[in-house]
């Protein structure tokens, strides 16, 4: 749990560097709107913390600071970009969950329950950044992300 915490934070900041670049309003909005979901996610992640008597990474600030810029850069490029990278990054966010969710103990249903629905709204995401005319990023953009987010929730679960 402490891994898709640090998640949240980052996605909180990667969507609001993003949205203080976006040109359009309809995506700076989907950038907003999107952040604010990504805060549910963040205090249901907390709640499940505490409930399972653990604690948040302590480089969320670190996750934070690093993700704002990442997001203010995506945002930089362009709208289409902008919203490439929104849309690539609930992709992989989908594909995490999904396997957490396949490794979580069926009995955990408290745990099953929060983490599917974070899946969900992510696809809902991933849809409307399509949906208002995403670009396809180039696969190694693909893989740069992948390799971030590896790093980061390796050194998170720990840390």
């Amino acid at each position: 749990m402490r891994v898709n915490h640090a998640g949240e934070i980052a996605a909180q900041a990667l969507y609001h560097g993003q949205a203080l670049a976006a040109r359009s309003g309809a995506t700076r909005e989907l950038l907003l709107k999107a952040a604010r979901e990504e805060s549910d996610h963040l205090a249901w992640c907390e709640t499940r913390l505490r409930e399972l008597d653990s604690r948040p990474s302590l480089l969320n600030p670190l996750w934070y600071a690093g993700s704002l810029a990442i997001g203010a850069f995506a945002g930089a490029l362009g709208d289409r970009w902008n919203l490439a990278f929104l849309a690539e990054t609930e992709r992989q966010v989908e594909e995490h969950l999904s396997g957490h969710l396949e490794a979580l103990p069926a009995a955990d249903e408290r745990t099953r329950a929060v983490v599917a629905a974070m899946r969900d709204d992510e696809a809902k995401h991933r849809a409307s950044a399509l949906g208002l005319g995403a670009a396809e990023l180039p696969p190694a953009a693909k893989a740069a992300m992948r390799l971030a987010s590896r790093v980061m929730t390796t050194v998170a679960y720990r840390i």
